[in-house]
């Protein structure tokens, strides 16, 4: 049963404005990238959605489709961005079955709470390698495809595009390092990695019709990340100390994307947009910050009470 369309997309958006469009979203099935697409496929495009997992990936394409009717959406699972060959077989399969890529959301990511002190080598290379390697694997995968796109639907930003946009990448990253968070050093390093790989995109694929930017979301609730992160009913869930005093939603990360990747957005290239209800300004409400600081750092305690969390020593 589709869901309804108020939990992931604004009416404020007109129907058919991705038409004949295609986005490629790695992490798709998680509950991030998944309100993303499903916003984009709502609005008219087709979509091929990446992940480690065949039977969430599959299964997230299939309910993702409901959102409108005759809506093609792939769920290519079995499919590591660790590994250039993997996501280079997936692009192609896409552009094969739906026609081409317009549109790329990176959003594939790990996360998980620990100390400098409990966070060994491999941990911190894996979600190096997961954010900033397969960013850079889905940037190398995709480029022709969303090359050939830019040149079909650029625009001069006077008028709009005759067969709409097209050649948009989005970095899904984080706000975590731009303060620093306890807890979390390995996300900190790996998202500013993913910020500074999407300006990258941007200077040297700019001049050929590409916009590359980055959406940073704060606490959004109901969401997977925010279950490894904070621990079931403290009161980081009521969004207490935030300005806009509450926890987002998916909906809101959705309504971003659409402008980004809109007639809307066309000379927006090389930017982080923030969506966090102002929460970066507040840094005592970022993840971690639940367990006392320094106090908990200069115990050595593990993490606990989280569902993400590593036991592992240095």
């Amino acid at each position: 049963m589709p869901l309804p369309k108020n939990e992931y997309v604004s009416n404020v958006w007109k129907d058919g404005i991705f038409a004949n469009k295609v986005v490629f979203c790695t992490g798709g099935a998680g509950t991030i990238c998944s309100a993303q697409v499903r916003a984009l496929v709502h609005l008219g495009a087709d979509a091929c959605i990446i992940g480690r997992n065949a039977e969430k990936t599959e299964r997230m394409a299939a309910d993702i489709a409901t959102a409108r009717p005759g809506a093609r959406v792939l769920g290519l699972g079995d499919v590591d961005v660790r590994k250039p060959e993997s996501l280079q077989s997936a692009a192609d399969r896409c552009v094969k079955e739906l026609g081409g890529i317009d549109f790329v959301i990176a959003g594939a990511a790990g996360n998980f709470l620990a100390s400098m002190a409990q966070l060994s080598t491999n941990a911190f290379k894996s979600v190096m390698d997961i954010d900033v390697l397969g960013s850079y694997n889905t940037v190398k995968a995709t480029m022709p495809y969303l090359l050939e796109s830019a040149v079909k639907h650029r625009t001069d930003g006077k008028t709009p595009p005759a067969n709409g946009t097209g050649g948009r990448i989005i970095f899904v990253s984080a706000t975590i390092h731009y303060t620093g968070a306890p807890l979390q050093t390995h996300v900190s390093v790996a998202k500013a990695g993913v910020d500074a790989l999407a300006h990258a995109v941007c200077i040297e694929q700019g001049p050929r019709g590409i916009t590359s930017n980055v959406i940073a979301p704060g606490p959004i609730g109901s969401t997977e990340g925010m279950q490894r992160l904070s621990r079931a009913g403290s009161t980081a869930t009521q969004g207490k100390g935030l300005p806009s005093g509450r926890w987002g939603t998916v909906k809101e990360i959705a309504d971003a994307t659409v402008f980004l990747f809109s007639d809307a957005g066309n000379y927006v290239n090389g930017e982080i947009l923030v969506v966090d209800g102002g929460a970066w300004h507040m840094p005592s409400t970022g993840p971690g910050q639940e367990f006392q600081y320094p106090d908990f750092l200069l115990s050595d305690a593990a993490v606990t009470g989280v569902k993400g969390g590593k036991k592992a020593k240095l």
